[in-house]
């Protein structure tokens, strides 16, 4: 897909020394998204983190998982340019220059991995369903046979927003691209299962958010 444009409170990062990108968000959900990336991830192997961001998340996924070698990711250079700069500054060796890589396009998942963990947090209710699939798609391909997949975000439940906020913000989204919003976690159990990976219960999270793991069936 082109870089696609999101209503102002979904991308909040703002600029600051040597390149980095810093987003409160992503500060405020890094220790409770850990907790569930480290009971996922095996003590050695090769993670991949989709739509990587400002680069905060995979330093400290990092710092706090030193037998995995991370490979950061994301499709806008002005991220990827902070995602190398935060890595930088953190003085980590296990951690990858930034990809270019749009997780939304066929065909990365064969020529990239296996990957034993990958991570993807915030990204799901940004893109369109087709959009979503494919991502799907092309992670099972990537994956490792034991590998897992943390999905993390705010979605939909039996068809339901759970919160005057998730309704706002959803409406919010749909407004500014009908393409795009929350989605349910039954269809995304669909859309896993018909790439051949499996979802456990979602693990509940802060502010109304989930994490979903996916392995393979």
């Amino acid at each position: 897909m082109p870089f696609r444009s999101v209503p102002g409170q979904a991308s909040v990062a703002e600029a600051t020394d040597g390149g980095k990108l810093f987003a409160p968000a992503a500060a405020r959900n890094l220790a409770p998204l850990l907790e569930v990336v480290e009971a996922q991830a095996p003590a050695r192997g090769r993670a991949l983190e989709i739509a990587s961001g400002t680069g905060q998340h995979v330093v400290g996924y990092a710092r706090a998982l030193p037998g995995l070698d991370w490979q950061p990711s994301d499709i806008d250079p002005g991220r990827r340019a902070s995602i190398d700069a935060h890595v930088t500054e953190a003085g980590l060796t296990n951690v990858a220059t930034a990809a270019a890589l749009d997780a939304t396009s066929p065909g990365w998942g064969a020529l990239i991995g296996p990957f034993d963990l990958i991570v993807l947090a915030n990204l799901l209710h940004l893109i369109s369903a087709d959009e979503v699939r494919t991502v799907l798609t092309e992670a099972a391909m990537a994956l490792s046979r034991t590998g897992r997949m943390v999905i993390y975000g705010p979605f939909a439940r039996d068809g339901q927003l759970v919160s005057e906020g998730d309704r706002s913000f959803h409406a919010a989204l749909t407004a500014h691209d009908p393409d795009i919003g929350y989605k349910d976690v039954a269809q995304v159990a669909k859309w896993a299962a018909e790439t051949g990976l499996t979802l456990a219960a979602p693990v509940e999270m802060p502010a109304n958010n989930l994490c979903l793991i996916l392995s393979r069936t």
